[in-house]
């Protein structure tokens, strides 16, 4: 890392995780960071939380593990992990034929790799507290950004003597501190790098829209969701239920988690169409519990009671969830947004914080290999000029990731509510996690593995789950001569698929067939297809039903 020169100012919008990260970054390097918050201190727990919700536990897995250390603050990814609770894999919940009650775990790696159980709070506490150290670092709380002039680098906030305590989808009317003794103070605060950090109804972004050609896109899925709480067992305070698994009720359309907390309690949520809500919310009190019986087995009365059920469904709101894309995330070299401002997501792989966690690592990244903190007074262009070309940088390779998580979240809600319990899916995670364990060399991995626990890129992941794809429905649909049969079952069809990927067969689509090498396709005589005919590459070699046969699988 270069020797930083420090001296410019860095204004951060937000003060949750992501946020808080980046104002740490910056602070490490020698900004003056200024911090603005629109609600009151987030280690206070009287703060009103972002979604109305008593506690919000998050998934933290190695990118936003990996984001933190980098930050170089000593002891505070020691404190973080501290207070986390390991989650090995998933525990599907569902009764049995005879209607007993089943749980099937589902570990998450191959290799015994594990995600961890982390309350935002407690997170988000730790991150300010580190940051509150920093000599060069203020933190302001109950400011709202109300205006910005990204040309002139100049932002205005209120700075409310009233903890605000709406949230931006359900909004009150605070008209009484618009006057009077209460009213807010408008400040003007200048900056040379503003970083938005401020959520998914960003302010940050909102304002940047002005000044930047920025392609949006918002939408919200027929899902709304309601967190519950299940307490410890009352005999001894301890989990009602495994606390290293991330438990699933799927219910095909429904779905139902519980995530462990510290304290020997699950938080739970439910997800469901915003008809099933409105379905509930018209009904008796009894329905509840009855559907809850019918819908997810062992919850209630096992696990949390009709009475407790019954009240948390009525008070605890039921949220939409919104799923967010732009381009691009910065305008000249003055502003930048980060986490749900630039790329909100369902949460369905645990991912979101983790994103914008490893934003920050990613951002910081381009700006020291672009100079920005260099001490070289020689260099030929100004700082705004490198930062600039860092923001432009950022955006051009963030976009795409971002993209590709948010969709690959949306898609694992469909695996999640249903597809745990489908003997296809299981047949691939089989055969993919056995490829890893006896042929580490080919680099082959889940597409789970690959997001939760590595940093490589989002859409090169992607790329590379789908060609794993490719050739798993090659093996299982196109069967090489014979070789491959599902009559045989997994384990077989794990065998056949192995003895495929010794020889490396590269499999391109095409519009009218599939190449491949010819030196690879003289291996393939030897795996006892030695009565097609070999043509020279990129010439078909099917003949026409086995070629619309691959077509089909393939496309």
């Amino acid at each position: 890392m270069a020797e930083f020169i420090g001296k410019q100012k860095v204004v951060v919008v937000g003060a949750g995780p992501v946020g808080a990260l980046a104002a740490l970054y910056a602070a490490k390097r020698g900004d003056h960071v200024e911090v603005y918050e629109l609600r009151d201190d987030l280690r206070d727990p009287s703060t009103t939380p972002l979604n109305f919700t008593k506690s919000i536990n998050l998934a933290l897995s190695e990118r936003g593990i990996n984001s933190m250390k980098l930050a170089n603050c000593e002891g505070l990814l020691d404190a973080v992990l501290a207070e986390t609770i390991p989650m090995h894999g998933r525990m599907i919940h569902s009764r049995g034929k005879g209607g007993n009650l089943c749980e099937e775990p589902q570990p998450y790696d191959a290799q015994g790799r594990y995600i961890r159980a982390v309350d935002r709070a407690g997170l988000n506490k730790r991150l300010l507290d580190q940051l509150e150290k920093m000599p060069n670092a203020t933190l302001k709380f109950n400011h709202k950004l109300t205006g910005a002039d990204f040309n002139k680098n100049t932002a205005w906030f209120e700075q409310r003597k009233v903890a605000k305590t709406d949230h931006a989808q359900n909004p009150t009317d605070d008209t009484s501190v618009k006057s009077g003794p209460d009213r807010p103070k408008k400040i003007a605060v200048d900056f040379d790098f503003l970083i938005g950090a401020d959520g998914a109804h960003s302010a940050s972004r909102y304002h940047m829209m002005k000044y930047a050609r920025l392609t949006y896109q918002q939408e919200y899925i027929d899902t709304l969701w309601c967190e519950f709480h299940m307490k410890p067992r009352l005999s001894d305070g301890s989990f009602a239920m495994s606390p290293n698994h991330l438990h699933i009720w799927p219910g095909g359309s429904l779905m139902f988690i519980a995530i462990p907390s510290i304290d020997g309690s699950f938080t739970c949520t439910l997800f469901a169409p915003e008809s099933f809500f409105a379905s509930l919310t018209a009904s008796a009190p009894a329905e509840i519990v009855s559907s809850f019986s019918m819908n997810f087995p062992g919850v209630c009365p096992e696990l949390i009671s009709p009475e407790e059920l019954q009240k948390q469904f009525t008070e605890n709101p039921h949220l939409p969830l919104i799923s967010i894309k732009c381009t691009p995330y910065h305008y000249k070299s003055n502003v930048v947004i980060l986490g749900d401002a630039a790329h909100a997501m369902v949460p369905f792989y645990g991912q979101g914080m983790n994103a914008g966690l490893e934003d920050v690592r990613v951002l910081f990244d381009f700006l020291d290999s672009h100079d920005v903190y260099s001490e070289n007074s020689k260099l030929a262009t100004t700082r705004e000029e490198r930062r600039e070309g860092a923001l432009n940088a950022y955006t051009l390779q963030r976009t795409p990731d971002a993209a590709a998580i948010n969709y690959l979240a949306l898609r694992n809600y469909e695996e999640m509510r249903s597809g745990v319990k489908s003997p296809i899916y299981r047949m691939r995670k089989c055969l993919e996690e056995s490829i890893n364990v006896y042929f580490p060399s080919l680099g082959w991995s889940t597409q789970y593995s690959r997001v939760s626990f590595g940093n490589q890129r989002y859409s090169d992941l992607e790329k590379a789950v789908a060609r794993q794809g490719r050739i798993i429905l090659l093996a299982i649909g196109f069967g090489f001569g014979g070789i491959v049969n599902l009559q045989h079952g997994p384990i077989s069809l794990v065998k056949q698929a192995l003895a495929l990927l010794r020889v490396q067969v590269e499999v391109t689509k095409m519009e009218m067939g599939v190449v491949v090498e010819l030196g690879v396709f003289k291996q393939l005589q030897g795996a006892g297809i030695s009565s097609w005919p070999i043509r020279g590459y990129e010439e078909e070699w099917l003949p026409r039903d086995r070629k619309m046969r691959m077509g089909l699988v393939l496309v």
